[in-house]
């Protein structure tokens, strides 16, 4: 029998990821906070669309608001719970999904962030998996539409690793690899930490990037000082995942230690590191808006303190300076507030590099 997979957040991951579940026949249940959201899926179902490979398609899915949730307790349990929400709400996503588990059901983090030990601080780690979604540039565009702003990543980048907190490769990870693997390419990995560690590297070079100064990653990318500035921020999370004992993946398709050298103003990995960053950009056509940037444009709240403040937080009792980190996070959280203009400024008036 196939599993009764939930999807608790239907946003541009969960609902990506889902909606190619669904489509290929998977049992599956979005829930949802936002309403509007919820009853265009039930009215129309969700659209997928891509920027280029990948034919648009609309499927019929099943969506319940929050406040319907509870109509799970008259249905078989759920097997497998993706949580897909922003790390702020991943306390209450577990517990509300939590209930309407079966025994042996198990959650899987499917964020951004580290969010893992929030979700096994009530469900237990032997019930607790991991996803990363590396490079997948998916945005919720509006009720029931969801563009993924690249093409598929395929057998030239995996972009779905999954692992276990132990780092054993198992049955049900497998199955959550297959889930996945119905929309793009997917793995199982034994290293979560440094896959989760290496992912959430990428994010603090450039979600925050986008929220503070307005641009998107290709105008981001393009500035020298800007970035320059990106890879300040990414040496200083990869010194202290190193420190943390965490083993570094690929970052951005770069290895680490040239991005944290060129943080570092070594001039060899610095030039390596602008010619890797601008080929990127010139390839995708530098449209993309980082998660953090779509969520200011909407006015919604950052993810910034889970993101470069934790890079931050980490730091400190090691000992570890993150002056450009530190610097972000005030800066996001001041535009935030509104209190400051999105603006490169901020950014260029630091003079740290």
């Amino acid at each position: 029998m196939r599993p009764r997979i939930a999807i608790i957040g239907a946003g541009a991951v969960g609902g990506y990821a889902g909606a190619h579940m669904a489509a290929a026949g998977e049992d599956v249940t979005f829930i949802d906070p936002w309403p509007e959201h919820v009853e265009a899926m039930r009215a129309h179902g969700l659209t997928v669309t891509h920027l280029r490979d990948a034919e648009p398609f609309t499927t019929k899915v099943r969506a319940l608001h929050i406040t319907d949730a509870q109509q799970l307790a008259k249905e078989a349990p759920i097997d497998i719970a993706f949580i897909a929400m922003k790390s702020y709400d991943t306390p209450w996503a577990t517990a509300l999904i939590a209930q309407y588990l079966a025994p042996a059901a198990f959650a899987v983090s499917l964020q951004n962030c580290m969010n893992e030990e929030t979700i096994a601080a009530q469900l237990g780690w032997g019930r607790t998996l991991g996803v990363i979604a590396s490079s997948i540039t998916v945005e919720l565009m509006m009720p029931g539409q969801i563009k993924r702003n690249s093409g598929k990543g395929g057998a030239a980048h995996t972009v779905y690793r999954v692992g276990e907190p132990h780092g054993r490769i198992t049955d049900r990870a497998q199955e959550v690899a297959r889930l996945c693997a119905l929309s793009d390419s997917a793995t199982t990995t034994s290293n979560l930490w440094g896959e989760r560690w290496s992912k959430l590297v990428t994010n603090v070079m450039g979600n925050g990037m986008s929220a503070c100064t307005g641009l998107i990653s290709g105008d981001i990318i393009g500035d020298d000082q800007l970035r320059a500035f990106t890879a300040r921020l990414g040496s200083e999370a990869i010194r202290v995942g190193q420190a943390l004992g965490y083993v570094l993946e690929e970052i951005l398709h770069i290895d680490p230690e040239v991005i944290a050298r060129a943080g570092e103003g070594d001039p060899e990995a610095s030039a390596e590191y602008a010619t890797r960053r601008l080929k990127e950009a010139n390839a995708r056509g530098g449209a993309h808006r980082p998660s953090m940037g779509q969520d200011m444009v909407k006015g919604r709240r950052t993810e910034i303190e889970y993101l470069n403040g934790l890079v931050v937080e980490k730091a400190a009792p090691l000992g570890i300076a993150t002056p450009a980190n530190a610097a972000l996070t005030r800066i996001v959280q001041q535009v935030e507030r509104g209190e400051l203009p999105p603006s490169p400024d901020h950014i260029k008036a630091l003079r740290l590099n």
